[in-house]
């Protein structure tokens, strides 16, 4: 293995890593715990400010993503041709990316200014819905950590 390959494939895993690590830390640990702390309506306030700002960091790491990630396809296929297998876990992992962009952008872009804009009443089938599309994107995430790594076993063999 190149000194360039295993930096990139560091880089590209460290970045999945925090993606995936952040995501299951908010949803499991921090998300139900302030809610119980804070309450529904201070709840609301607080999930706010931590989301400001947070889409920019998101997108960069998606970015970092595809970017570290085209750059090991790159590699890979310089150093000798891949089977099937291969392909078919990379464009796996390249559709789990487009579609975790897709979700993530609906998320950003429509349902949080439905929840800022929501009646008090409106609060908890809101909050139902982020829980199952923050559900849904971990579990993309999560398949594109996995997907990776198998890709990466299947081309050092």
């Amino acid at each position: 293995m190149t000194i360039t390959l295993a930096a990139l494939s560091a880089a590209h895993v460290v970045l999945a890593a925090v993606w995936l690590g952040a995501m299951t830390y908010s949803l499991v640990i921090v998300q139900p715990r302030a809610l119980r702390l804070l309450g529904e309506q201070r709840f609301e306030e607080f999930a706010a400010v931590l989301a400001h700002g947070a889409r920019t960091a998101v997108l960069a790491v998606m970015a970092g993503l595809a970017l570290t990630g085209a750059a090991l396809v790159v590699l890979v296929l310089a150093a000798g041709d891949q089977d099937r297998t291969w392909w078919l876990l990379v464009v796996a992992k390249i559709v789990a990316l487009l579609a975790a962009l897709a979700v993530f952008s609906w998320v950003s872009w429509r349902l949080w200014p439905r929840r800022i804009f929501a009646l008090d009443a409106e609060l908890p089938a809101v909050r139902a819905v982020f829980r199952r599309v923050a559900i849904t994107l971990l579990a993309l995430v999560a398949a594109q950590f996995v997907l990776g790594a198998l890709a990466g076993a299947v081309a050092r063999n």
